[in-house]
């Protein structure tokens, strides 16, 4: 199935009121992964942006909430004053040492991720969360780390991480290359 046809799987799957209620064995909500080949990001972006739009008008049954993940590092790292220290920092120490302040500073791996605790307070009552900046995040964050700290969080809303690469519901492969750790929480959402 091509790229357009499994956006418009996505997106009529979202609208069934079924995939808003929580189905999984023990009653949670449960998490989706929409992946997709690296080179057609703007394509997926550009869906993403349409159904955002649209769903802004209202007719719909829930609210469509995006966070981009970059732009969440972004603004905290603005708001803290370190986008010059960072550039800095990783002209001194390189990229790993940068990844790991950032990392600490946000508190990534943690159940209390400032990722997590910004969507949490940011997402209405019946919505419906699309993550997106997966790509633009590396190697800052792995995708993972989000679903496995939002998972534990109880997020009361369905959740599709938009995934540049490959899940075969058992691992995720960012842009085809880099293996991420295993994950097997997340259903993928078109196949």
């Amino acid at each position: 199935m091509d790229l357009t046809a499994r956006l418009d799987a996505m997106e009529a799957a979202i609208k069934k009121p079924s995939f808003r209620q929580s189905s999984g064995k023990a009653n949670e909500v449960n998490y989706w992964i929409f992946d997709y080949p690296p080179e057609k990001e703007l394509e997926v972006r550009e869906r993403i942006e349409y159904m955002k739009n649209k769903n802004q008008k209202g007719t719909d049954e829930y609210r469509l909430v995006v966070f981009d993940l970059y732009d969440i590092i972004i603004d905290f790292l603005e708001r803290k004053g370190f986008v010059d220290k960072c550039c800095e920092f990783e002209k001194k120490h390189g990229i790993q040492r940068i990844v790991k302040a950032v990392s600490n500073s946000m508190k990534v791996s943690e159940s209390d991720s400032l990722i997590v605790r910004h969507i949490q307070e940011n997402t209405p009552e019946n919505a419906i969360v699309f993550l997106t900046g997966v790509g633009k995040s590396y190697p800052l964050l792995r995708s993972h780390n989000v679903l496995n700290n939002l998972h534990q969080s109880y997020l009361r809303a369905p959740v599709v991480m938009f995934f540049p690469g490959t899940y075969n519901e058992q691992e995720l492969i960012l842009f085809n290359e880099i293996k991420d750790d295993n994950y097997y929480r997340a259903f993928r959402l078109v196949k």
